[in-house]
């Protein structure tokens, strides 16, 4: 596993990632970590790594683009002082420009969202461990709706900025699209986008895979 001994992770996005996590920090007693994968990371990794008193903390706010990550970056991530940071972020980028299409202004261009990420990678990556890029997605295994596709670009850009910055990628898309072949998404997802906790476990599962964390019960 690539988390070492007293590592503090800190996983940051939007709402899949909040889910009723603490305020002002997703982190201590009381089911702080919340309800999405953040708790399911947490919790496996607290019980598969009890040696390595691992720290998780959950930082996601509801209804975040890369943007509000940005405005928030040195209260909700550099003062915490992180080991290591992973990002989930994009899916409220894109879903404005269906959900909101007369508002231009709740949209964030792929061009946009490149930057602003790249921006939060480079002034965050020298003093950090590492980082773990996840891909926004949506439920949808019709890669030619629209909605799909265009996650798609900006899962692209997620994938290029991780092997560009030589960071943990995970392709939480076609983890989505395996699990797909088998179930409709309305039994993961009304709306295609907020898991139940089949979703969050697929999630968890996915990242955990990615840092290595694999060690049996």
């Amino acid at each position: 596993m690539i988390l070492e001994k007293g590592d503090k992770l800190l996983m940051i996005g939007d709402s899949i990632s909040d889910f009723e996590r603490a305020r002002p920090v997703g982190e201590g007693l009381f089911n702080a970590w919340g309800t999405s994968y953040v708790s399911y990371v947490g919790a496996t990794l607290s019980c598969a790594y009890p040696e390595m008193g691992i720290r998780v903390v959950n930082m996601g706010i509801s209804g975040n683009q890369c943007r509000d990550l940005e405005a928030r970056w040195k209260t909700d991530v550099e003062d915490l002082h992180p080991d290591w940071v992973s990002v989930l972020i994009g899916i409220n980028d894109v879903w404005r420009q269906f959900d909101s299409p007369t508002m231009p202004e709740t949209h964030v261009s792929p061009e946009d969202y490149e930057a602003c990420y790249r921006r939060l990678i480079e002034r965050t990556k020298p003093h950090v461990k590492g980082m773990i890029l996840m891909t926004p997605y949506f439920m949808e295994p019709n890669r030619e709706d629209p909605m799909r596709s265009r996650m798609d670009m900006y899962g692209a850009i997620v994938k290029k900025l991780a092997e560009e910055y030589q960071l943990v990628f995970v392709d939480l898309q076609s983890a989505w699209d395996a699990l797909f072949q088998h179930v409709h998404p309305c039994s993961i997802a009304w709306d295609r986008i907020h898991p139940n906790q089949t979703g969050h476990m697929l999630i968890a599962r996915k990242f955990l895979a990615a840092i290595g964390a694999d060690r049996p019960l």
